[in-house]
């Protein structure tokens, strides 16, 4: 099938984010100017540049009592720090229940049991049981096409790694199991892992 995307696709359920996947899960932890924490996950995230080194994630859409926004990038605005927890898959329920509507003033740490840890090189909470997290400093802020589209850049300017993912020196995501995003409700888990040189290695 061949579709235009502004013409819809006749299909029960939207493929676009299907057909872009797996997509790593940004669990983005924040603190407002009025000092309260947030905790939401975003599927539009990577990283995205080695030196230094920065990630992106993008909010889509706004809440009824945050006009033209959401929680974190409404507090990202205000304080210009944000850290991004590792979903693991024994933290997925959390990570999913995390992901509400919830009003501005609920604490998603609170809300889902977690305990939190504080970030080394900014004011901002993270996820005490993430495998790893990594601290940000806000770079910029793009307005993306349509209503409430944003890109955020931030600089990864402290990172925290549990030491038991630590083997023989590398990060083992088969130990960790990351959690990814596919589409519609369906996720995935890193759990197999194979090796490829690049030509002239």
């Amino acid at each position: 099938m061949f579709y235009r995307p502004k013409d819809g696709h006749d299909l029960p359920h939207n493929p676009f984010n299907a057909l872009v996947t797996p997509r790593p899960i940004g669990w983005i932890s924040t603190r407002g100017a009025d000092g309260r924490d947030n905790l939401a996950p975003y599927s539009f995230f990577n990283a995205v540049a080695y030196t230094p080194p920065q990630v992106m994630f993008a909010s889509l859409g706004a809440k009824p009592d945050r006009p033209g926004t959401k929680d974190s990038l409404a507090n990202i605005n205000d304080t210009g720090v944000f850290a991004c927890n590792v979903v693991s898959f024994d933290l997925k329920e959390q990570m999913n229940h995390s992901s509400g509507g919830w009003r501005a003033d609920v604490d998603e740490f609170e809300l889902t049991g977690l305990e939190k840890g504080q970030c080394t090189t900014i004011d901002c909470p993270f996820v005490a049981a993430a495998p790893a997290v990594l601290e940000c400093e806000l770079r910029q802020i793009i307005k993306l096409e349509g209503a409430a589209n944003y890109a955020v850049f931030g600089e990864v300017v402290g990172i925290h790694i549990d030491d038991r993912f630590i083997k023989d020196g590398m990060f083992d995501v088969t130990a960790v199991k990351p959690v990814s995003r596919l589409g519609y409700r369906d996720f995935s888990v890193v759990e197999n892992v194979f090796e490829m040189g690049r030509p002239g290695e």
